[in-house]
C-alpha cells in the first residue's frame, strides 16, 4: 500500500495495488475509486483533501492484536 499526498493539487491518494488502473469513478463529489480489469479496488483518490481530511500530511498506521479482532 502506497500513500501519498500532493499539497499542491491538494489531493491525498492511496494505491493498494501495483496493477494497472482500468476505471475510475466518482462515487460521490471529490473521492474516486480506482479500479483493475477485473473490477477490484487498486486505488482511492480524495480531493480538496485538506477540506475534507483534519490533517492529509499525517498517517496512523496500525494493525489490531488477535484479541482485538475477536
Amino acid at each position: 500500500m502506497k500513500i501519498t499526498y500532493d499539497p499542491e493539487v491538494d489531493v491525498l491518494r492511496i494505491l493498494f495495488s501495483d496493477l494497472p488502473i482500468e476505471e475510475s469513478d466518482e462515487e460521490k463529489p471529490g473521492v474516486i475509486f480506482d479500479y483493475d480489469r477485473d473490477g477490484n479496488i487498486v486505488g482511492l483518490e480524495i480531493l480538496d483533501a485538506s477540506v475534507r481530511i483534519d490533517n492529509p500530511r499525517s498517517v496512523e498506521y496500525s494493525i489490531p492484536t488477535r484479541s482485538q479482532i475477536f
